[in-house]
């Protein structure tokens, strides 16, 4: 599957945004393009991120320099991510050494993200979909969750 396809199911959830990183976002020229969705109109916080660039001496273990890969991040939550990986996200530094966070079409934690309940999986083939798309609706889900409890707070 494309990162184009990818980013057409993502924006077609109701009331998804998207910003792409580009020189007035005052992004480092190295992640122009990376792409963040968002539900709500505060753009503070992606419920998944499509990223194609490694950030040098941060989060370089995906290998995102080879060519045609990509990497979706999807946030999970503490629950979702114990769920899915079977151990919370505050045991992943002990884990590391079992991840090969390169491997593509696997979902699994995020090499720098996983800590705090975020999973990603690098160029997503076909087969893969329905278990991407599950993860997506989870965000998605949180994400909606979040916006509505902001609106609460603005209400009150």
């Amino acid at each position: 599957m494309s990162a184009e396809a990818l980013v057409e199911r993502i924006l077609a959830l109701p009331d998804v945004a998207q910003v792409v990183a580009d020189e007035t976002s005052g992004v480092p020229e190295t992640h122009w393009g990376d792409r963040f969705f968002f539900v709500g109109p505060d753009r503070r916080r992606p419920f998944a991120t499509i990223v194609y660039h490694d950030t040098p001496g941060f989060d370089e273990d995906s290998r995102l320099d080879r060519p045609g890969v990509f990497r979706l991040n999807v946030e999970l939550g503490r629950a979702e991510f114990q769920r899915r990986f079977g151990y919370p996200p505050a045991e992943l530094p002990d884990r590391r050494s079992e991840v090969d966070f390169s491997r593509v079409d696997e979902i699994q934690p995020h090499p720098a993200y996983g800590l705090h309940g975020w999973a990603c999986v690098l160029n997503p083939g076909v087969g893969r979909l329905p278990e991407v798309d599950r993860l997506l609706d989870h965000a998605y889900r949180r994400a909606l969750a979040r916006h509505q409890r902001a609106l609460d707070r603005e209400s009150r």
